[in-house]
């Protein structure tokens, strides 16, 4: 069956006015034009919907039928391209992201009221989890970008950074400290309390230390940050944490220190997935960052 919009729009305005003549001016049309749309509509469905007399056009049985069906699809139709074309305008949508608890609790909030006083239709879903669980949620395609520390090369993933952030070493207000910046051979004398693996975190760690030559011993492990810095300002051990973190842990009731020989930096951004077009919701927010760090 081949119906066209226009079919179905010309047997309803002409059902509506009941006249081929007023049906012409509304659509502007010629009268030809329009009784071919009719009887084409006709043949396709199998039968006459209107039937002319010599005073007025009325509807057929069937035409009374199809008519509430008609003005349906009618609706249905711009009310998806209205849709569509609110999307585009940003006049409503869903801007889905995934990012890591540290930066969620921290700079998202300050991003995601900068996004909303420009688009405030736009509806925000932020799902704060784990690094590695951020980016698999982008890989299958829960999320569209999440903001995480910068991921190994994967050809499925595309990073854009934003800034630097630099470890610092967390330690217990009754930590013993006379300056401000320690040395990693100075926070390794005391227990250190490290993420579960697999993490990216403790595995640079690892790295950085083993190249380092610095003895590394894990005594006590958890699976969130926020449950480290509440062992932290227990006294349980010492950890280090990107800065992101600081805030977090001072508010936990422990400290952050400079941590030095070697420093440790990771590049905080945006991860999406490689060559998937995103929403204009995702573009403008993703837009408003690299604009706001450039």
């Amino acid at each position: 069956m081949n119906i066209t919009l226009k079919q179905i729009k010309a047997f309803v305005v002409v059902a509506q006015q009941e006249s081929f003549m007023a049906a012409c001016e509304i659509l502007h049309i010629s009268q030809p034009a329009l009784s071919i749309a009719i009887k084409n509509l006709e043949q396709e469905v199998g039968g006459a919907l209107l039937s002319r007399t010599t005073r007025a056009v009325v509807l057929t049985p069937e035409g009374e039928l199809f008519l509430p069906t008609a003005k349906r699809l009618l609706q249905e139709w711009n009310d998806a391209f209205d849709d569509l074309s609110q999307s585009f305008a940003l006049e409503h949508g869903i801007l889905s992201i995934a990012a890591m608890p540290s930066f969620a609790s921290s700079l998202v909030p300050s991003y995601l009221k900068k996004f909303r006083e420009s688009y405030p239709q736009v509806k925000i879903k932020l799902h704060d989890v784990i690094a590695e669980n951020a980016v698999q949620m982008v890989c299958d395609g829960q999320v569209e970008l999440a903001l995480v520390f910068e991921v190994p090369d994967s050809p499925q993933l595309d990073f854009i950074p934003l800034f630097e952030d630099k470890f610092v070493a967390a330690v217990s207000q009754y930590y013993e400290v006379t300056t401000q910046a320690i040395t990693w051979q100075q926070l390794l004398s005391s227990p250190f309390i490290a993420l579960q693996n697999p993490s990216n975190i403790r595995a640079q760690i690892e790295a950085l230390l083993v190249q380092n030559e610095l003895a590394f011993e894990v005594e006590f492990e958890a699976n969130q940050l926020a449950t480290i810095g509440q062992m932290v300002a227990s006294g349980l051990g010492v950890s280090a944490v990107p800065s992101l973190c600081a805030p977090q842990f001072e508010a936990l009731g422990a400290q952050c220190l400079a941590l030095e020989s070697p420093a440790i930096t990771r590049h905080v951004g945006i991860v999406t997935q490689h060559r998937k077009p995103l929403s204009v919701a995702a573009q403008s927010f993703i837009g408003q960052l690299v604009e706001m760090y450039r």
